[in-house]
């Protein structure tokens, strides 16, 4: 009888396992919705400035351009491997093949055509937040780059974080991060909350994660370890960064800080990206900085 029931609840622990480590594709309501959306090139070129898509996706110590080469291979280094951007230009190596739904589904799901689990390298636990016409748009703009033949690079994961099932239960626990409860609110600030947690996923730098690689919601854009090892990535709460609405502007537009300065590293990048947007929008963004709960820096 003991055998029996030990046996039982294995098979049961079993099934509730691969039913959480599923990979899950979007809603009827979300495909729907994603279909039947206007597929506006010039609306996907500022939602792919605005997602930053170049930043990871050119090769190597490669300048960005207008009209960007989407051939990957640049190195994520983090606790759990190195991870490499993959090529996504409209090749067949890259997303040439995809459809629309396929590219959604990857985007927001983190799920392959082939049905497989993406990495969460790739920030798609915050583009889950973007609208269905940001995505038909993105996908329309992203047809017209030119198409590279590259490959892509595998990433370098050992066990047991290359078993991609695995990843499900990962999604089932920290999938959905969210942002604080905004004291504050105007049409401004809205549009902030999007671009910065959904489109350009600063939350996914600028938030500390714990030991599985989740997202410290608690401490929300208040500072992380880089994940390459070197240093910190800055608290951009009001707990810490006290630059003027001007001064961020600035910041945003040029790169230049209040000390004459500039961005450097991945931040240059972003910069580049923040400042094709229009000024509304980096508007948008710093009064969404102004407006978040401060949280104190926290003891490396």
């Amino acid at each position: 009888m003991l055998k029996r029931t030990i046996t039982t609840v294995a098979l049961l622990g079993a099934g509730v396992g691969w039913w959480v480590t599923a990979p899950n594709s979007l809603s009827h309501a979300a495909e729907t919705a994603l279909m039947t959306a206007e597929p506006d090139t010039d609306l996907g070129e500022q939602v792919f400035w605005a997602a930053g898509c170049a930043s990871c996706h050119v090769a190597p110590a490669t300048e960005e351009s207008d009209l960007p080469v989407l051939s990957g291979g640049q190195a994520f280094a983090s606790d759990f491997g190195t991870f490499y951007a993959p090529n996504i230009s409209p090749s067949p190596e890259g997303i040439g093949g995809w459809t629309l739904l396929e590219f959604a589904n990857a985007v927001q799901s983190g799920v392959s055509p082939e049905g497989a689990h993406y990495y969460p390298a790739f920030p798609y636990t915050a583009y889950a937040k973007a609208k269905p016409e940001d995505i038909a748009a993105l996908y329309a703009f992203m047809q017209t780059l030119r198409a590279d033949a590259t490959a892509s690079r595998s990433h370098e994961v050992g066990f047991p974080f290359n078993i991609r099932r695995s990843l499900g239960g990962w999604k089932f626990l920290f999938g959905t991060p969210d942002g604080p409860d905004m004291a504050d609110s105007s049409p401004s600030i809205e549009r902030g909350t999007y671009l910065v947690e959904a489109l350009s996923h600063c939350t996914e730098c600028h938030t500390e994660r714990n030991l599985l690689g989740g997202l410290d919601t608690s401490r929300w854009l208040a500072g992380a370890a880089n994940p390459n090892g070197k240093g910190r990535i800055p608290n951009i709460t009001p707990g810490s960064l006290d630059w003027s609405e001007i001064d961020l502007m600035a910041y945003f537009t040029t790169g230049l800080t209040p000390d004459y300065d500039s961005a450097g590293g991945h931040m240059a990048s972003v910069v580049r990206n923040l400042a094709r947007l229009p000024e509304t929008d980096r508007q948008a963004i710093v009064d969404y900085l102004k407006a978040l709960p401060p949280v104190a820096d926290s003891t490396p």
